[in-house]
């Protein structure tokens, strides 16, 4: 079993390390990293990823920009993840981090880090024990902030 890590030099904080350290702490998995300059690259990296070095499940990870244009290219980079993930019939986890969800740069790194780290392990338990998210079905869960919790009737 493999687990593949995209990310990309654009990103202000190395959320390809983080994942690599969490993954690790869940897991003893192969890993394959491959850095690509943006977030658009990330579609093609993460086919790479599964179809010539066999991973079963790939992180994509990015630090889209706060300018209107970083959110467009964001937006073309999530359609391009969701047709990677039909044309090779796996899952791939997009865990962006976009610069303006943070106040400061201490914000932004703390919250690359958290949201990277929960999303490490969400690909671990659904490559490895899918049971496990089954239970937190509506549990309202988020990656980064604190959870939202279930609705109440």
């Amino acid at each position: 079993m493999k687990i593949g890590v995209a990310d990309t030099t654009f990103a202000r904080v190395d959320m390809g390390r983080i994942a690599i350290d969490e993954i690790r702490k869940h897991a003893s998995v192969g890993i394959e990293r491959y850095t690509v300059p943006g977030i658009k690259d990330l579609p093609v990296a993460c086919k790479k990823l599964i179809e010539e070095r066999g991973c079963e499940i790939v992180l994509a990870l990015g630090m889209p920009g706060g300018a209107e244009k970083d959110k467009i290219c964001a937006h073309e980079a999530s359609q391009g993840l969701i047709m990677a993930q039909l044309m090779t019939n796996r899952h791939i986890i997009e865990v962006f981090v976009h610069e303006d969800e943070a106040g400061d740069d201490r914000e932004l790194a703390w919250l690359a880090g958290r949201r990277t780290r929960e999303h490490a392990v969400n690909a671990v338990r659904l490559a490895l024990h899918p049971k496990e998210l089954e239970k937190a079905a509506g549990t309202g869960q988020r990656q980064g902030f604190e959870d939202a919790g279930p609705a109440r009737l």
